[in-house]
């Protein structure tokens, strides 16, 4: 028989096992409920976010939660195609100014420095970030948010540009089309229906000063276009009008050098007093002739500046093109 003291020392014994075994089996339920915040803490470790990802997330308005994301992800704004190309190089063809790698695994900006597209790396970053909120929503949290985008595409979407976007992840992206429509629509599109801005709302403090940057740039392109097509239009209205005063002017100095024929045919038989009056309506129809070329010279004037002008607005939409065609080409192909 044990004694009365070896009998308490292993009822304390058999309690204490129970407490460890309580303890133990507390933490690997609070691990497995916070399992996520652990991990977020693991990854943050050390990490300070430099000074132009702190500044674009608050000019995104992003909230404590939307930035936790974004930080995870250690956002980088990369300078040249290249370098951007050679950690996003899907859709090689397709202009892509940002790209999001899953499971927290980095954002990636292309970094336009053109002063005339302020705003791209706003609205770029705040659709990035959207990935990553779409990616951590639970099963019936997603669906019920992809019922609602599908609803508002069918039923609300009127921006063609919007609307192209859509088709295009329809074809590149087909397994990803309401992800990518959480990111567009919540960048693009100022007026949403009360669910999606709802939705929006829990993660950006004013999302219209995210669509105020899209906007912004948009219509750096936008009015250059709408000036080169009213430019085209006024060179075709004064091309047809130089061609109609040319095809007068052509006709016009045919009759003055039939009248000039007639004049010298008179000279040897006529007076002077009968060649006056002939002579004065030609010099009349001569002043006339000089007056429409000086009108023509005008509108050769006229449609050259305009053409310079137009070229040069043209040129203007080139460059801007330029600055965000991420396209891979022979020139631009990372190393490997």
């Amino acid at each position: 028989m044990l004694s009365p003291a070896n009998s308490k020392i292993k009822k304390i014994l058999r309690f204490c096992a129970y407490v460890f075994l309580a303890a133990w089996l507390a933490a690997l339920i609070l691990i497995a409920i916070n399992r996520q915040a652990i991990a977020d803490w693991w990854q943050l470790r050390g990490y300070v976010p430099p000074p132009s990802v702190i500044s674009v997330a608050n000019e995104d308005t992003m909230d404590a939660y939307t930035k936790h994301l974004f930080y995870l992800n250690r956002p980088q704004f990369l300078p040249t195609v290249a370098s951007f190309r050679s950690v996003c190089p899907e859709n090689e063809n397709t202009i892509v100014l940002g790209c999001y790698h899953p499971v927290e695994d980095g954002i990636y900006i292309y970094n336009i420095a053109d002063p005339t597209l302020a705003g791209v790396v706003q609205v770029t970053a705040a659709h990035e970030v959207l990935h990553a909120v779409y990616a951590r929503l639970s099963p019936s949290a997603r669906t019920a948010l992809d019922n609602e985008l599908e609803n508002y595409y069918q039923h609300g979407l009127t921006n063609p540009l919007v609307k192209a976007e859509v088709k295009l992840y329809q074809q590149t992206e087909p397994h990803s089309v309401y992800d990518e429509m959480s990111c567009t629509f919540g960048t693009e599109i100022a007026n949403l229906p009360p669910a999606l801005d709802a939705y929006y709302a829990q993660f950006f403090n004013d999302r219209a000063t995210i669509v105020a940057y899209e906007q912004q740039y948009q219509t750096a392109f936008s009015s250059r276009q709408a000036m080169i097509i009213q430019d085209d239009t006024q060179l075709s209205q004064l091309k047809v009008q130089i061609s109609n005063l040319e095809n007068q002017l052509r006709a016009s100095l045919t009759v003055l050098n039939s009248q000039l024929a007639n004049i010298n045919s008179l000279r040897p038989t006529s007076t002077y007093d009968d060649l006056q009056s002939v002579v004065a309506q030609y010099n009349g129809q001569v002043d006339s002739y000089n007056d429409s070329v000086v009108s023509l010279q005008g509108l050769i004037g006229e449609y050259n500046q305009l053409v310079n002008a137009r070229n040069q607005i043209a040129g203007e939409l080139t460059t801007l093109d330029s600055a965000i065609d991420t396209r891979i080409t022979p020139t631009t192909q990372p190393s490997q």
